[in-house]
């Protein structure tokens, strides 16, 4: 559908290896595409499979 369902992170962040823990016990199994922006700039987008 192309609609935004979470949003994981919305910050500023030092340089660094970070880790994000994501709960989708509240969305439907199927697949899900997600992006990584660095100062606006989308530089990677990928697809996850969520099954339940």
């Amino acid at each position: 559908m192309g609609k935004e369902v979470k949003t994981l992170v919305n910050k500023k962040q030092n340089k660094g290896k970070y880790e994000v823990e994501f709960e989708g016990s509240e969305l439907s199994s199927g697949v899900y595409i997600y992006s990584l922006f660095i100062e606006g700039i989308m530089v990677n987008t990928k697809k996850m499979v969520l099954v339940r």
